[in-house]
């Protein structure tokens, strides 16, 4: 793992830094979404909070990971594909927050579809977010 995070941070030109690293393992371990809170709790003060800013929006700069909009205007991250470059996202899937567990999950085989806008309008980017159950929470608990 260790290697593929070092070569992510050369491919996008970064230096290859413990923040870096660490937070960056954290994203690769994860199967939803982080917010600023997570990785801070996760990097049990190791980071202040101006180092883990930072890094994170070297990420979405750089398209290592994008931001997910939530419904109380908060940002959470997740990894990009290996197609994301800096300053071009093609990150274009829905998200799914679980209302049990509050895991966001990007849903990358549910695409984004096209939007006609009106003359004079230019898009920038689309977000569509659901709610529900995840898969997890919804399948009954198995007894040993």
């Amino acid at each position: 793992m260790k290697s593929e995070i070092n070569e992510i941070l050369k491919r996008n030109e970064l230096s290859v830094t413990a923040s870096r690293t660490a937070i960056l393992e954290m994203f690769q371990k994860s199967s939803g979404a982080l917010a600023h809170a997570d990785i801070e709790k996760q990097s049990s003060d190791k980071f202040d909070r101006v180092t883990i800013y930072r890094t994170l929006q070297t990420f979405v700069e750089k398209g290592i990971i994008h931001n997910i909009p939530t419904t109380d205007n908060s940002i959470l991250y997740a990894l990009c594909k290996d197609d994301c470059t800096q300053g071009h996202h093609h990150d274009n899937h829905a998200h799914f927050i679980c209302d049990e567990c509050d895991v966001t999950y990007c849903l990358e085989h549910v695409a984004i579809p096209e939007v006609s806008l009106p003359e004079g309008f230019n898009k920038i980017r689309s977000d569509i977010v659901l709610s529900g159950i995840c898969k997890n929470c919804s399948q009954p608990l198995k007894k040993p």
